[in-house]
C-alpha cells in the first residue's frame, strides 16, 4: 500500500494540472487517445522494470540495471538519462505551483508569470518551494512517508472531484465534433502529444516504487502491484480530466484558432471560474501547491537514492554514497540534487519547456529496461526473480519498440537536443573509466556500443524523418513509423546479445548467493580479471 501511494503520488503531480490543455492544443479531442497510448507505453515498460526491481531491491534501482547487464558505459548512460529525467521534475513541480498561482487576482501574483515563463519573482518563489522539498526529506524518511500518504489521498480526491464537477457544469459535445473534428491536426499530433505534452512526464512516476524498492518489506509482491495499480488508477483519472476539459472549454475560446489557440495560465482553475465554480477554483489553487509539492518531495527522495546508486556504480565521489546513520537519508546526494534543480529552474522557467526535456530524457532511460531484463535472463537464469512474467520475451521487444516510437514522436530538433544532453554526461564517465587499462575497459565499450549507436541512429532518423515529426521529409509518412519500429527491434537484439557477465553482475550474484559453481565462462574470467585490475 505504501509503495502504491508513492507511485500514485509521483504520477499525479503537475501533469494533470497542465497536461489536458497541452494535449488538447496539440491533438484536439483525440488527446483522449494520447493518454491511453501513454498508459500502454508506460505499463509495458514498467513490467520489464518490475522484474528488475524485484531482483535487485536496492535504493536507486533504476540507475543500476544497465550496469548489471552491460557494464559501465551502457549502465552510466542509462543512469545519466534517468537522473536527468527525474531531477528536472523537481523544479518542474515548483514551476507548476507558481504558474497556477499567477492566476490569482492580485498584482504581485500576476507578476510571477509572463505567459511563457516565470519572471524573476516567480523563480524566487519556486526556489523557496525547492528548499521546502529539500528540508522535508533532509530530516527523516518516516516524516516523508507519513506526509506523502496524506498528500496522495488529497491528490487523488481533488482531480476526481474536478473531473466530476466540470462534467456536470458544462458538457458541450460540440467541442468534440466541431473545430476540426476529432483529429483536427492529424494522427501524427496524437503521437506527438504522447511524447511532449506532459503525458510521459505524468506516467513517469511508476519509477518511484522501484527506486524505493530497498525499503520495501516484500518487493516481490508489492512492486508489481504498486506499479500496475498506480498506472491504471492514474489512467482513469487522466482520461476523465481530459474529457471534462474538452467539453468544458467555452465555444468562444475555440472560435478563433481552434484547439491550437488555447492559452490558459491555470487551465482547470480558469475553466472552473468560467462556469461559476469558484469553490472548485479555490480548491485547485490549493491543490496546485499540494499535488506538485507532493511529487516534488517524492522525487527529491528518489533522486537522492539514484545519486547514491550512481556512486556505488563507481561514477561519483564516495561522499555521495554516504547515508546519515540516524535518518537513513543520503544527505550529500540530496544536496547535489538541490543544486542541479536550481540550475534547471534558472534555465527552463516554464512548465512546458521542462515537460519536453523530462519526457524525452525519460524515454531514453526507458530503453535499457527491456534489454536488461532479457539480458539478465540469459546471463543469470538462477538469480531470484520474485516477479517473472512468462510473456516477458514478447513484452520486452514491444516495450523497446514503444520507447523508440515515443522518442521519434517527440519531433526534431527536440530529440537531437536531449540526445546532446546525454552526451554532456560522458566526460564524467570518461574521468572514472578511461584511466583503466585497455584490457579492462574494452569489454565495457563493446557491451555499451549498442546504446551509443542507438542514440546516434535515432537522432539521424529523427532529422531525416517525416515533416509532421519535424524531420526533413526523406522518410515518407507511415514508412517512417515502420523504420523506427524495425530500428527498435534491431537494437533490442543487439543489446541482448552484447550483454556480459561483468564485475557488477558477479558481485550481485555473490551477494544473492547464486554465483555459479564449477568452471567459469570466458566472460566470468574476463570480469574477474577486470575486478582484480
Amino acid at each position: 500500500m505504501a509503495l502504491t501511494a508513492v507511485g500514485l503520488g509521483s504520477i499525479i503531480g503537475s501533469g494533470w494540472l497542465f497536461g489536458a490543455e497541452r494535449a488538447a492544443a496539440l491533438a484536439g479531442p483525440a488527446a483522449i487517445l494520447a493518454w491511453v497510448i501513454g498508459a500502454a507505453v508506460a505499463l509495458t515498460i514498467a513490467l520489464t522494470y518490475s522484474e528488475l526491481g524485484s531482483m535487485f531491491p536496492k535504493a536507486g534501482g533504476m540507475v543500476r540495471y544497465g550496469q548489471y547487464s552491460h557494464g559501465s558505459l551502457a549502465g552510466y548512460l542509462a543512469a545519466w538519462a534517468n537522473w536527468i529525467a527525474i531531477v528536472s521534475v523537481i523544479p518542474g513541480e515548483a514551476t507548476a505551483s507558481v504558474q497556477y498561482m499567477s492566476s490569482w487576482d492580485f498584482g504581485w501574483a500576476k507578476a510571477l508569470y509572463d505567459g511563457k515563463e516565470l519572471t524573476g519573482s516567480g523563480v524566487a518563489l519556486a526556489s523557496v518551494l525547492l528548499l521546502f522539498y529539500f528540508f522535508l526529506n533532509w530530516f527523516a524518511i518516516t516524516l516523508f512517508a507519513k506526509t506523502n500518504t496524506a498528500i496522495t489521498v488529497f491528490k487523488v480526491v481533488v482531480p476526481t472531484l474536478t473531473a466530476g464537477a466540470l462534467l456536470l457544469s458544462h458538457f458541450d459535445t460540440g467541442n468534440v465534433t466541431d473545430h476540426g473534428g476529432f483529429t483536427p491536426n492529424g494522427w501524427s499530433s496524437v503521437f506527438t502529444a504522447v511524447a511532449v505534452s506532459g503525458i510521459v512526464w505524468a506516467y513517469n512516476g511508476f519509477q518511484s516504487p522501484l527506486n524505493m524498492a530497498g525499503e520495501a518489506r516484500n518487493p516481490g509482491k508489492s512492486l508489481p502491484k504498486a506499479v500496475i495499480s498506480s498506472i491504471l488508477i492514474s489512467l482513469v483519472i487522466y482520461v476523465a480530466l481530459q474529457i471534462a476539459f474538452l467539453t468544458a472549454v467555452p465555444a468562444a475560446d475555440l472560435a478563433h484558432g481552434g484547439w491550437s489557440g488555447l492559452s490558459f495560465n491555470s487551465p482547470l482553475a480558469d475553466l472552473s471560474l468560467a462556469w461559476g465554480l469558484n469553490w472548485l477554483a479555490m480548491l485547485l489553487y490549493a491543490d496546485a501547491f499540494v499535488s506538485p509539492s507532493g511529487t516534488g518531495m517524492i522525487y527529491a527522495a528518489t533522486t537522492s537514492r539514484m545519486i547514491q546508486g550512481v556512486q556505488e556504480n563507481g561514477h561519483l565521489p564516495g561522499i555521495f554514497g554516504k547515508v546519515d546513520p540516524k535518518t537513513g537519508i543520503p544527505r550529500p546526494a540530496l544536496l547535489l540534487n538541490l543544486v542541479i534543480a536550481f540550475i534547471f529552474l534558472a534555465v527552463f522557467r516554464g512548465w512546458g519547456s521542462l515537460a519536453e526535456i523530462v519526457s524525452v530524457a525519460t524515454v531514453i532511460s526507458y530503453i535499457t529496461g527491456p534489454v536488461a531484463v532479457m539480458s539478465l535472463r540469459r546471463l543469470s537464469p538462477d538469480l531470484p526473480r520474485p516477479v517473472q512474467l512468462r510473456a516477458m520475451p514478447v513484452i520486452a521487444p514491444i516495450a523497446m519498440v514503444f520507447g523508440s516510437l515515443v522518442l521519434y514522436w517527440a519531433r526534431w530538433p527536440l530529440t537531437g537536443k536531449v540526445i546532446f544532453i546525454m552526451a554532456i554526461g560522458l566526460p564524467i564517465w570518461a574521468w572514472y573509466e578511461l584511466r583503466k587499462p585497455w584490457a579492462q575497459l574494452r569489454p565495457h565499450l563493446a557491451a555499451g556500443a549498442w546504446m551509443v549507436t542507438y542514440l546516434l541512429v535515432m537522432a539521424a532518423v529523427s532529422w531525416a524523418g517525416g515533416k509532421e515529426f519535424g524531420g526533413r521529409g526523406y522518410l515518407p509518412g507511415g514508412w517512417d513509423i515502420l523504420v523506427v519500429a524495425l530500428i527498435g527491434l534491431a537494437f533490442y537484439v543487439w543489446g541482448v546479445r552484447s550483454a556480459w557477465r561483468n564485475p557488477t553482475l558477479l558481485e550481485a550474484e555473490r551477494e544473492l548467493g547464486t554465483a555459479p559453481a564449477g568452471a567459469d565462462s570466458e566472460d566470468d574470467e574476463r570480469a574477474k580479471a577486470d575486478a582484480r585490475v
